[in-house]
């Protein structure tokens, strides 16, 4: 066998390697419950306790955050962020996906839960989805549903950072607990918790 054909076998191992490494590096992530738990039901008008939690700061490039829009709108198809940024940049994508408000509306179905922030921005997720979602030129993997009595959101921007939102009851329904975390490489980059009683 020739120098040349040994070497260019040498060299797309080499490519093949590099490109199982770089696949493997970036986490998965893995679907939730479509089945609501017996009694749990996040509906109802909730209202943010002073001085309830943050928000994290806007992503590389000073990227306000923008809603998830709904998997069959077009009304925002090209949108951009505020200032004209496209969204890539080096530092993280998924702030862009993260919607805050003092008073939401939860209205829970069989299928799905639709948040109303602020009476400004809706959410609608379905439970058990896994899917791409878009805002602009911005791509990020999208999965919800059920875990261990909580709603669950999680969304992953091309970069592997993790977005995770949970929803959960307390103190017999009267109180609504929504925990926050960014992670990247396994690594938090924030966290935080906000309290909402129901109103």
């Amino acid at each position: 066998m020739s120098f040349t054909k040994t070497f260019n076998k040498f060299l797309a191992l080499l490519l093949a390697c590099v490109v199982l490494a770089a696949c493997a590096s970036r986490p998965e992530l893995i679907s939730k419950s479509a089945v609501v738990p017996a009694g749990i039901d996040l509906s109802g008008q909730w209202r943010l306790r002073a001085g309830s939690g943050s928000t994290p700061p806007p992503a590389a490039g000073g990227e306000l955050t923008i809603r998830i829009p709904p998997k069959d709108s077009r009304a925002n198809t090209g949108r951009r962020p505020p200032g004209g940024s496209s969204g890539r940049s080096s530092g993280s994508a998924v702030h862009v996906f993260l919607e805050t408000g003092d008073s939401l509306k939860i209205s829970q179905t069989a299928h799905g839960l639709f948040i109303s922030f602020d009476r400004a921005v809706v959410e609608e997720y379905t439970f058990g989805e896994n899917r791409v979602v878009s805002i602009g030129p911005i791509e990020a993997q999208r999965v919800s549903g059920w875990l261990e009595g909580a709603f669950v959101v999680e969304t992953m921007d091309a970069q592997g950072s993790v977005l995770t939102e949970s929803w959960r009851l307390h103190e017999g329904g009267n109180v609504l607990v929504r925990e926050i975390s960014v992670t990247k490489n396994d690594r938090e980059q924030f966290s935080s918790q906000q309290r909402f009683d129901r109103s």
